[in-house]
């Protein structure tokens, strides 16, 4: 079996996990530090039979993708942190809409303008809670190459599974970055794709009636089936209602279609985790800097190793606790003021065991930044 291998930046390798998903439609705008997505996939795309569109503006970026989805294609945005805040109306109208779609958000320094060539994890809270209302939303992150590659493709996967918008939260440093990729053969990885209705073109259609297994199947908009969509709370017919059980089983279906499934949905590594006694939760580019400080230590005897979360939302609650549950201390290694931080605290049994190890002044954390809080932890007797 001949497979393409390719020396890349992180993001190309999201390109092509997006294009083998079947990416369709992209509509974007170029912004550092994301634009190479939109770059490469204005070549690649309409070489594949895709369309490729910039648009005017982030928010209209959004909704262009939301418009070709709902008609049965495909589709991805790309952007960063100022961007990312634009598209958030956009987003919670596909929350609510319930229409599958992949965001990348190639993650700089913010507020604002912030530092937009330095990297940075500060969307994490705002992937999870940028957009009004109550509503669940699947966040996606990886460290490397090929598994930007395979995330990417889990996105698009789970967003057609679970008909929901799905983020993907890398970083700058993954985004800029060459290293090696292999790209798999057609088939090798596995590929959902839209589940379309049997209902026929003369029979009453429900848009937003599940199936017994909670999948609700969808008829390309302009097709055999005419059906309203809006982003007004809405009956299974798609017409707006405020209808006080309507109102609250459409909120709780949204909800539990995502947090029903953590399990499913979770996707994680570990490295050196067997028997340490400190451990370190980290994900993106942070990472990278605290596996090889784990690899380091434990060639000289010391018991360290890495959570790497891959899935950041809906947060795994029940993998935290149960993988930290033995350790004297957890390390929390992002590039924000504790983000991920919060949620591990509230995770373990011994939240006053949980430590922040970060940076915010836009340069990668390095093992050398790790080590150091680690020394503090250990002369403390933790």
């Amino acid at each position: 079996m001949s497979r393409k291998i390719r020396f890349i930046q992180g993001n190309e390798a999201c390109v092509e996990g997006a294009l083998y998903a079947g990416l369709d439609f992209y509509a974007g705008y170029p912004i550092t530090p994301s634009t190479e997505i939109a770059e490469h996939l204005s070549e690649r795309l309409p070489q594949l039979g895709g369309k490729f569109i910039q648009m005017e503006d982030e928010i209209a970026s959004m909704c262009a993708i939301i418009g070709a989805s709902l008609t049965g294609k495909k589709v991805m945005t790309a952007t960063s942190g100022p961007g990312f805040s634009l598209k958030q109306e956009a987003i919670g109208y596909a929350c609510m809409a319930e229409i599958p779609c992949v965001i990348a958000n190639v993650q700089r320094g913010g507020p604002s303008t912030g530092n937009p060539t330095h990297v940075s994890q500060g969307d994490i809270n705002q992937a999870r809670w940028g957009t009004h209302g109550d509503h669940a939303i699947i966040a996606l992150t990886a460290s490397n190459h090929q598994d930007v590659f395979r995330i990417t493709v889990d996105a698009f996967n789970l967003a057609e599974t679970y008909r929901t918008p799905v983020i993907l939260l890398f970083d700058e440093v993954i985004g800029h970055m060459r290293e090696k990729l292999v790209i798999p053969e057609k088939g090798e990885v596995e590929i959902v794709d839209r589940l379309r209705t049997s209902v026929p073109k003369d029979v009453d259609y429900h848009p937003y009636l599940p199936r017994e297994d909670g999948r609700l199947p969808m008829s390309d908009f302009g097709g055999e089936h005419r059906y309203n969509v809006t982003g007004l709370f809405h009956d299974m017919w798609g017409f707006p209602s405020n209808n006080p059980k309507i109102v609250n089983d459409l909120l709780r279906h949204l909800v539990d279609k995502i947090d029903n499934n953590v399990h499913t949905i979770t996707r994680y590594k570990e490295h050196f985790l067997e028997g340490a006694e400190y451990i370190m939760v980290s994900y993106g580019s942070s990472a990278r800097s605290a596996i090889h400080l784990a690899q380091n230590r434990r060639n000289k005897g010391e018991k360290i190793g890495v959570l790497e979360l891959q899935s950041i939302w809906p947060f795994p609650t029940e993998l935290v606790k149960e993988k930290c549950a033995n350790a004297k201390a957890v390390l929390v290694v992002e590039m924000n003021m504790g983000q991920v931080l919060a949620q591990v605290k509230a995770a373990v049994r011994n939240p006053d065991r949980v430590f922040l190890v970060n940076r915010i002044d836009g340069k990668l954390i390095t093992p050398t930044d790790i080590k150091q809080l680690l020394r503090v932890i250990q002369g403390r007797g933790v």
